[in-house]
């Protein structure tokens, strides 16, 4: 089963996401029926396209089509009933990380099939309402203690996880075939201790905070996603909506994975290429002309900002929670700006 665990995080703070508005493009309409009967047969031409491969293959990059991107890592679904996904969800819960894999999931449609290929969960301590980010209110649908046993799980940025939940997430992903967070939800998985010794992404600007503070975990800059055995680790925000789909791909084929985008109107191909997040494999440089927040690299006003001063020179931070972070270790923070 695949549980989704969002991690909440306001603006320019290390544990909290930021929320995204998105917008939409309008439509014109058709003025003809000559015009109609044209668009038709181009979008039927596009669907026979996207259907001509059958069964996983592995994704090839952008650059190189004769490199595989990621490997085809098949998973077996279920002959009868449906796949079960357990959405960890909590106080500050980032919308897109956990709305965005729900959608794909459950816009996945397979003919021959009866019952949906997922069934969607969320799960949290308790059943009384949360706040999410920008204040929409959830009510969970179980708690830790009645919730049916997923094969997948989804862990978006969230608040603090309390032990319970970290308990929850080790006896979890025992049976899971997938356990995956979305941006700063890596902060949660990595806590229960499962990423030791192994390779995870999270939410660029949490890059410097999370190599801090899990040493043990190989941190992959520039990565869309990272999957390590039944472990998988999302960017930031929408990155959550590519490895879905690549979890969609791996039980049914990237047949069914690009018709569920294709039905989303999603054009992102991220979820083909683990590596196509290669734009924040380098952190930005920070300037006098234009400072740069030392632990998470967005922009900060001085005038306004919080600061510290390690060996001669003033660092300028987005919150008092950076701040904190770096002045716990001011070293490595300062070089890791420098040598950026």
């Amino acid at each position: 089963m695949i549980v989704v665990i969002p991690a909440s995080r306001p603006r320019r703070q290390v544990t909290h996401m930021n929320e995204r508005t998105n917008t939409m493009n309008g439509r014109k309409v058709l003025k003809t029926a000559a015009d109609f009967s044209l668009i038709t047969a181009i979008a039927l031409s596009a669907l026979a396209e996207l259907s001509a491969s059958s069964g996983p293959v592995e994704a090839t990059s952008a650059s190189d089509g004769n490199k595989p991107a990621v490997k085809a890592n098949p998973l077996k679904p279920p002959v009868q009933g449906s796949i079960p996904v357990a959405f960890l969800v909590s106080e500050g819960a980032v919308i897109i990380d956990f709305c965005g894999p729900w959608e794909v999931f459950q816009d996945v449609n397979i003919p021959s099939r009866h019952d949906a290929p997922f069934r969607l969960y969320t799960v949290a301590e308790t059943t009384a309402p949360i706040r999410a980010s920008g204040g929409m209110r959830i009510v969970p649908d179980y708690t830790l203690a009645n919730a049916p046993a997923p094969k997948v799980i989804v862990i978006p940025a969230q608040s603090e996880p309390s032990a319970a939940v970290l308990e929850w997430i080790r006896k979890s992903t025992k049976n899971t075939d997938v356990t995956m967070s979305v941006c700063t939800g890596a902060f949660v998985l990595a806590k229960t201790g499962l990423l030791s010794g192994k390779t995870a992404t999270t939410f660029h600007a949490a890059f410097a905070p999370f190599a801090l503070q899990f040493p043990d975990i190989h941190l992959k800059r520039g990565a869309r996603f990272v999957e390590d055995g039944n472990l998988a680790t999302a960017g930031g925000l929408s990155s959550g909506i590519d490895l879905a789909l690549r979890v969609v791909e791996r039980y049914y084929g990237r047949e069914i994975a690009r018709k569920t985008a294709y039905d989303m109107e999603y054009q992102g191909q991220g979820w083909m290429n683990a590596e196509s997040n290669q734009v924040y494999a380098t952190a930005p440089v920070s300037t006098a002309e234009h400072p740069l927040c030392p632990v998470c690299g967005m922009d900060v006003d001085v005038k306004t900002a919080p600061k510290s001063v390690f060996k001669g020179t003033t660092y300028y931070f987005c919150s008092d929670d950076d701040k904190k972070t770096f002045d716990s270790a001011p070293d490595k923070f300062a070089t890791a700006e420098k040598k950026s």
